[in-house]
């Protein structure tokens, strides 16, 4: 198949032809020509009026619960939320029925979805069935295609039990997923701890919950010189810890969702379930701490943390809905309606397609001649209101439908294949 993009902007730092615009020939998946004018002769598909392209994003939280929970997700929607929203490459989350924490089921992930427009990286379970007793195979699952390791839905992993993982990845350098949470300090906790909490009459999750475990997995990573990852932290103190940990040459990154980025937790106030997630939404000061932490290199990524729930799961007594909110097709244009104004847009491209990237320790993709064409298509500019129509997920869990964004995914190429929205 050929495609010719016709007088498109490149970003991507690590381009020659990075801020050019240019035409791009991709020819059996693979980038042939960048030049201006190319011919158009022979061509299956022109592809006009797209302001921007760069290598393609990478999701690093999302739940596409197949198999055991269908009815919520499953591989394809899962894809094709993706590819609506300008990611080429997921990485999915162990917490299907039964849970990613064997060879076979790290498999069966990579079988069902082999030469789809969008690669989904398995990501294994730490301990079996999720249960924080016994570690899993870890090598055998990174030997079948597993990307990385988490026990995120267990969320607290004790510490004897994280050391454990730590040294058992370290000989081939895989990377662990932390999502720190002491479920001890949260449990049965419904929005942020502070003033909202009390005002609503609702359990708060404080931030030490979050900040207990980041503190004791950077001394682990410290202690055991393996590579840790923080998934989604939600408060100041949390990047600065991160931010210390860097100085001193650990090997320690982090993520953070973008909705993170944009919403505190005054928004809950009308107990719209859509806003119950896990990290809770924090703090005005909080989301700034956290968008200093993104500019300066702190934080490595921005992820979607899409948590698909049935409508069952969600319409309810606000302490009594699933946490979660889909988040695949809004993660561009949640990131860019926060900092679009503020940053270049490489800067935001860089957290959402190199900085994933680096953390799985994936080879990194760029635009130039003999490249293979993993693209993502985009204009940072475009004004347009996301709605119900444009979701592609099973689940509809989003507080966003009716709400007018800037910045507009319009396709993705990969794997000799093409999506436009």
């Amino acid at each position: 198949m050929k495609i010719l993009l016709q007088a498109v902007r490149i970003i991507d730092s690590n381009s020659p032809y990075h801020g050019k615009v240019r035409d791009i020939l991709v020819q059996d998946g693979n980038i042939t020509d960048i030049a201006t004018d190319l011919k158009k002769k022979k061509v299956n598909k022109t592809l006009t009026g797209i302001p921007c392209v760069s290598p393609g994003w990478l999701d690093l939280f999302a739940c596409f619960n197949d198999p055991g929970f269908e009815y919520k997700e499953d591989l394809e929607s899962g894809m094709a939320a993706a590819a609506a929203g300008g990611f080429t490459t997921v990485a999915c989350m162990p917490n299907s029925k039964p849970p990613i924490d064997s060879k076979a089921n790290v498999s069966y992930v990579t079988r069902k979805t082999e030469g789809s427009i969008v690669d989904v990286l398995p990501i294994g379970a730490v301990s079996q069935d999720l249960e924080g007793a016994e570690l899993t195979e870890m090598y055998d699952m990174k030997e079948s295609g597993a990307a990385a390791f988490t026990n995120a839905f267990q969320r607290t992993t004790n510490a004897g039990m994280m050391q454990r993982a730590l040294f058992y990845v370290k000989p081939f350098n895989g990377v662990i997923l932390s999502h720190p949470e002491d479920r001890s300090l949260s449990k049965d906790s419904q929005v942020n701890e502070g003033l909202v909490s009390t005002q609503l009459g609702l359990k708060g999750n404080p931030s030490l919950a979050e900040e207990l475990v980041v503190a004791r997995d950077i001394a682990l990573a410290e202690y055991t010189g393996s590579r840790l990852h923080f998934l989604n932290i939600s408060t100041g103190s949390s990047v600065d810890m991160v931010r210390q940990a860097k100085k001193k040459g650990l090997p320690v990154t982090a993520s953070v969702t973008a909705y993170h980025l944009l919403l505190d937790d005054s928004i809950v106030s009308d107990y719209d379930t859509n806003y119950k997630v896990n990290p809770p939404l924090r703090t005005k000061e909080d989301i700034k701490a956290l968008q200093k932490g993104l500019l300066d290199g702190t934080i490595d990524a921005v992820c979607s943390q899409h948590i698909p729930q049935d409508e069952e799961s969600k319409k309810s007594a606000f302490e009594y809905a699933e946490f979660g909110m889909i988040g695949l097709e809004t993660s561009f244009a949640v990131l860019q309606s926060a900092l679009g104004k503020k940053v270049a847009p490489e800067t935001l491209i860089q957290k959402l397609s190199a900085g994933p990237r680096a953390i799985l320790d994936l080879p990194p993709l760029t635009i130039d001649k003999g490249q293979v064409a993993n693209l993502t298509l985009f204009d940072p500019d475009r004004s347009w209101v996301f709605e119900k129509s444009h979701i592609r997920s099973k689940s509809v869990n989003t507080p966003f439908i009716g709400q007018e964004f800037t910045g507009r995914v319009l396709g993705v190429i990969n794997n000799n294949q093409f999506y436009l929205n």
